[in-house]
C-alpha cells in the first residue's frame, strides 16, 4: 500500500481496520513464550461458535450486557464490548471458556489451539483460554477497479492490498479468499494486454538511481540502526493500538498524528545522521518506512469519516450517517505527507 502511494496511486477506505476479537493473550499463558510473537495465534471464532463463552478475569460473563446474541454477535461487536472491559477494569485479556464441553469434542474440533496452548501449560479441556483482539485485516487499500487496475498506468492489485469495495466497511469472514482469487484472475489478462500494446520503453528503467546494500556503513552503525528501527516499530505499534484502535475518538486521533509525525522525524533523523541514504535498502528499514505511511494513511481517513460505519467506531460520532455512505479517497500529491517515508516521488499520468 506504501509503495503504491509513493507511485502516486489512489488508496481509499483505509480507517476500515478489522480486529480479531480473541487472539492468544500470552501474558495470560501459565508459560511464557520465550521470544515476542511476530504474528498473533488466532483462537478461531468458531470457538464461539461452538459454545465458548467470554468472562473477565472476575469471571463475570459480560457479553450478554453488550448485544442480545452475546458471543455469537459479529465481531466488530465483540472486539469492542471485549476493549471496553479491558478499559473499565484495567486489564490485559479476558478469557474464553469452553472446558464446559465434552473433551473429545474439544480436541477433535480444536486441535492446533489445544496443541498451542498446551505447549505452555494450558489445558484447554479444563481451564479458560486468556484473549485479547488483535488487528488482522485492512478492508481498505490501493483503489481498484473490477479488473484490479488502478489509476497507475501498468498497476493492478488483487488481494490485502487492494480496496475493490467489496468488502464495504466490515469484511464477512472468509470473503477476502474469495475477492483475492476473483481479481487475481480478472487481472491477468487486461495486464497482458497492457504491456503488449504499452509504448513505454522498459530500459529507461536502467536510468533510474539504483538501490544499494548499506554495507559501506559498517557493521556497528547498522546496529545501532537495526536496534533503534526495531525500538522505534514497537513505540508506533503502541501509539496505533492506543489511540487508533478499537475505538477511537477525535482527539486521540489527532494525538496519534503529532506523535507519529514526531516518532518518524525521530527515526529519519537518526537515519541520516548516522550516514543512511535514501537509495539504501534493508528489510528493517523498508518496512519501518512502509510502516510509518501505512499509519498515517489510516489516521488521516479516520479523522476524515465523522460517523461510525462497519469498523470506523467513533465515540464523538458514535452513530451511522446515511449521508455519509462514500468511500473515503486520498488522492496522489495530497499535502498531508512530505517526509521520506511517503514521498511520492514521480508524477504519473492519471486514467
Amino acid at each position: 500500500m506504501a509503495m503504491a502511494h509513493r507511485a502516486q496511486a489512489v488508496i481509499s477506505n483505509m480507517e476500515f481496520v478489522q480486529f480479531h476479537p480473541t487472539a492468544l493473550a500470552d501474558e495470560g499463558l501459565p508459560i511464557k513464550p520465550k521470544k515476542t510473537r511476530e504474528n498473533a495465534f488466532l483462537v478461531t471464532e468458531a470457538v464461539r461458535g461452538d459454545g465458548g463463552i467470554l468472562f473477565n478475569l472476575s469471571m463475570e460473563r459480560f457479553m450478554p450486557f453488550y448485544d442480545e446474541r452475546a458471543e455469537l454477535a459479529p465481531r466488530d461487536v465483540v472486539a469492542r464490548s471485549i476493549d471496553d472491559q479491558l478499559k473499565k477494569r484495567n486489564e490485559k485479556y479476558v478469557l474464553l471458556d469452553i472446558s464446559h464441553k465434552p473433551r473429545e469434542k474439544i480436541l477433535s474440533h480444536f486441535p492446533n489451539i489445544a496443541a498451542e496452548c498446551l505447549q505452555h501449560g494450558l489445558d484447554i479441556t479444563q481451564q479458560p483460554i486468556p484473549v485479547v483482539p488483535a488487528a488482522h485485516y485492512m478492508c481498505g487499500g490501493v483503489r481498484a477497479g473490477l479488473q484490479g487496475e488502478t489509476n497507475v498506468h501498468g498497476l493492478y492489485v488483487a488481494g490485502e492490498v487492494a480496496c475493490t469495495g467489496l468488502h464495504g466497511a466490515n469484511r464477512l469472514a472468509s470473503n477476502s479468499l474469495l475477492e483475492a482469487l476473483v481479481f487475481a484472475r480478472r487481472a491477468v489478462q487486461p495486464s497482458i494486454d497492457h504491456m503488449k500494446s504499452s509504448s513505454l520503453d522498459l530500459s529507461a528503467s536502467n536510468l533510474w538511481t539504483q538501490p544499494v546494500v548499506p554495507k559501506s556503513l559498517g557493521s556497528d552503525v547498522m546496529h545501532k540502526i537495526l536496534r533503534t528501527t526495531k525500538e522505534v516499530r514497537k513505540e508506533l505499534q503502541s501509539v496505533m493500538w492506543k489511540y487508533v484502535g478499537i475505538v477511537r475518538s477525535t482527539t486521540r486521533l489527532q494525538e496519534a498524528e503529532q506523535k507519529i509525525g514526531e516518532l518518524e522525524a525521530k527515526w529519519e533523523t537518526y537515519l541520516f545522521e548516522h550516514g543512511w541514504q535514501q537509495t539504501m535498502v534493508a528489510l528493517d528499514a523498508c518496512e519501518m518506512r512502509n510502516l510509518f505511511c501505512c499509519a498515517k494513511l489510516v489516521v488521516s481517513s479516520a479523522l476524515a469519516r465523522h460517523e461510525s460505519r462497519g469498523l470506523h467506531y467513533m465515540i464523538d460520532f458514535p452513530h451511522l450517517e446515511e449521508s455519509k455512505r462514500l468511500p473515503t479517497v486520498i488522492f496522489p500529491s495530497s499535502h498531508m505527507m512530505s517526509t521520506w517515508s511517503s514521498r511520492q516521488l514521480h508524477q504519473q499520468p492519471m486514467y
